[in-house]
C-alpha cells in the first residue's frame, strides 16, 4: 500500500478521537494492539529484557474499560502478555514500562480532552514515547488490514493480568523526587486533580510527605474528568486557596502530565513561571546540565528575557512535550517543558509529570524558605491572547489566499515589539493564534482579526 493510501492515526500526542467514532472503536483498537504486538514479535519493538510483556494504564474515562479490554485482546491475540495497571497518570506508565522491564507501555487516556474523547499513547522500553518511524509503521499496519494473517498459532496466545500494586510503585518515585531532609510538614496545599488519573495517587504522595491536602476534583465518575476543575479550570483553586488560606494550589490534568500552580495569594501560575523558578534553584546548585532549558513556540517572550539575564540559554521547539523531550535527550539536557504545564525533569521522568513538578516547586520553597508569591515575582508575562478556532478543513495555511500579506501586515503593526504564532491543534479541530506584544488592546485586535479571516477560510 502506498504512503498516501495510510490512514494517519497519530496527532501530536498519540491516537485521540471521539470514544465510538473512527479510530477510537473497538475493531481498530484491536488492530492496533495486533499492530503493536506484531512489532514486538517481529523485533521492530525491542529491549535488552526477553520479557514479551506490555503495560497498560489509563484515565477515568467511561470508555477507557471498552478500548483497554480492546487492546489487551489485540495484544494477546498476538502472543503478547499484558499487565494492567488500572488509572495512573501517564508519566507513571513511563516509568513502570522502564523499572518493569516491559517491552512497551501504553496509555489509554485523551489528556486534557472532555470525557467523550479517548486516545493511546505508547511507550517503548526505555519509557520513552514511541518514535515517528514506528508509529507510521503502526499506521500502516492497521491501513493495509492484513493483521489477521499474520497471528501466531492457537498456543502462542498471551495472557492478561492485573497488578495490584502498581499504584505504590509510583507513589515511591514520585515521593523520591523531594528531597530526603524536608517534609512538607506544616504546608497546606488545595489539590485539584481533575476527577482524573492521579485522584489517588497524586493526594498520597502529597499527604506521607506530610502536607495538609484539601482535596478537590478527586470523585471520578467516568463523565466528570476535566469538568470544570483541574489544570484547565484553575479559577476554583485560586478562590479554594484564598478560602482556606493555603500555601499552594496545584492543579493537574487528566492524566496528570501538566501542572498548574497558584500562589498563596491566589495568583495563578503557568508552566514557564514553573521553569523559571525551577531554572534558577538548579543553576544555583549546579544542577542544570548546560546551563540550558528547552521551551516550545509558545512560551511568553518575558521567560526567554529572564534565562538570558540569569546566564541561561534557552532553545525553543515545535508544540508538544515530546519535541521538548527529544530535544532534551539529544544534546544532554535536563530540564524543559511547555507554558501548558508540561514540564520534564529528565533526570527523574521521561515526560511531562505534575505531581514531580509541583514537587520540585515546593522543594524550591523549602530550601529557600519563600513563600510562592515571592518566587513567582522572577518575572512578569509580557501580554498574550490565545484564540482557538475551530476549523471544518486544515490545509497549508501558505496556501490561503491572503494569508501572508494579512500576517506580514499585522507584524509591522507589531513593530518587532512582539510576535505572532499560528498553528492547528495535533490534537482537535482547532488553529491556534497566539498574539504578543507590550499592548494588551493591539494583540486582542491583532489576534481576533487573524482569528475571523482564518474561520471564514477554513470553515
Amino acid at each position: 500500500m502506498s504512503e498516501k493510501n495510510v490512514t494517519k492515526l497519530f496527532g501530536t500526542d498519540g491516537i485521540r478521537g471521539t470514544a465510538n467514532q473512527f479510530p477510537m472503536v473497538p475493531d481498530v483498537v484491536v488492530k492496533i494492539g495486533q499492530a503493536i504486538g506484531y512489532l514486538i514479535r517481529t523485533g521492530r519493538i525491542t529491549s535488552t529484557s526477553k520479557s514479551k510483556k506490555v503495560v497498560i494504564g489509563k484515565d477515568t474515562r467511561l470508555s477507557g474499560y471498552m478500548i483497554e479490554q480492546a487492546l489487551a485482546s489485540g495484544l494477546n491475540s498476538m502472543g503478547i502478555q499484558v499487565q494492567l495497571v488500572g488509572p495512573l497518570p501517564t508519566p507513571a506508565i513511563g516509568y513502570l514500562t522502564k523499572t518493569m522491564r516491559a517491552i512497551a507501555g501504553i496509555v489509554i487516556s485523551a489528556s486534557h480532552n472532555a470525557y467523550q474523547d479517548n486516545g493511546i499513547k505508547i511507550f517503548g522500553p526505555d519509557g520513552f514515547k514511541l518514535d515517528d518511524s514506528l508509529e507510521k509503521e503502526i499506521e500502516r499496519l492497521v491501513s493495509e488490514d492484513q493483521l489477521t494473517s499474520l497471528l501466531p498459532k492457537s498456543s502462542e496466545v498471551g495472557r492478561t493480568r492485573r497488578i495490584e500494586d502498581a499504584q505504590g510503585r509510583y507513589i515511591v518515585h514520585a515521593k523520591s523526587t523531594f528531597p530526603l531532609e524536608y517534609t512538607l510538614e506544616g504546608m497546606r496545599i488545595v489539590l485539584d486533580t481533575a476527577h482524573g488519573a492521579a485522584y489517588r495517587v497524586s493526594p498520597a504522595i502529597f499527604e506521607e510527605l506530610g502536607a495538609e491536602v484539601i482535596h478537590l476534583g478527586s470523585q471520578p465518575n467516568g463523565t466528570n474528568i476535566n469538568d470544570k476543575s483541574g489544570a484547565l479550570h484553575p479559577s476554583q483553586i485560586a478562590q479554594a486557596v484564598v478560602q482556606y488560606r493555603a500555601d499552594v494550589g496545584i492543579g493537574l490534568d487528566g492524566d496528570a502530565d501538566r501542572v498548574v500552580m497558584v500562589d498563596d495569594e491566589g495568583k495563578i501560575m503557568n508552566g514557564d513561571k514553573v521553569i523559571a523558578i525551577c531554572a534558577l534553584h538548579m543553576k544555583q546548585k549546579n544542577q542544570l546540565k548546560n546551563n540550558t532549558v528547552v521551551v516550545t513556540q509558545m512560551s511568553n517572550f518575558a521567560l526567554e528575557k529572564k534565562m538570558q539575564e540569569l546566564g541561561i540559554k534557552t532553545i525553543k521547539t515545535n508544540v508538544g512535550d515530546k519535541h521538548v523531550v527529544d530535544e532534551m535527550r539529544k544534546n544532554g539536557y535536563n530540564l524543559g517543558g511547555e507554558q501548558s504545564g508540561h514540564i520534564i525533569f529528565l533526570d527523574s521522568t521521561t515526560t511531562g509529570d505534575g505531581t514531580v513538578a509541583a514537587l520540585n516547586v515546593l522543594s524550591v520553597m523549602k530550601e529557600s524558605g519563600k513563600k510562592l508569591s515571592q518566587l513567582a515575582t522572577i518575572f512578569e508575562d509580557m501580554p498574550q491572547v490565545l484564540i482557538n478556532c475551530r476549523v471544518k478543513t486544515r490545509k497549508p495555511l501558505d496556501e490561503i489566499k491572503g494569508y501572508k500579506e494579512l500576517i506580514a501586515k499585522k507584524e509591522k503593526e507589531l513593530n518587532n515589539e512582539g510576535r505572532l504564532f499560528i498553528r492547528f491543534s495535533g490534537t482537535e479541530p482547532l488553529i491556534r493564534i497566539l498574539a504578543e506584544g507590550p499592548s494588551k488592546e493591539k494583540i486582542s485586535a491583532i489576534a481576533e482579526e487573524i482569528a475571523s479571516f482564518l474561520e471564514k477560510e477554513l470553515s
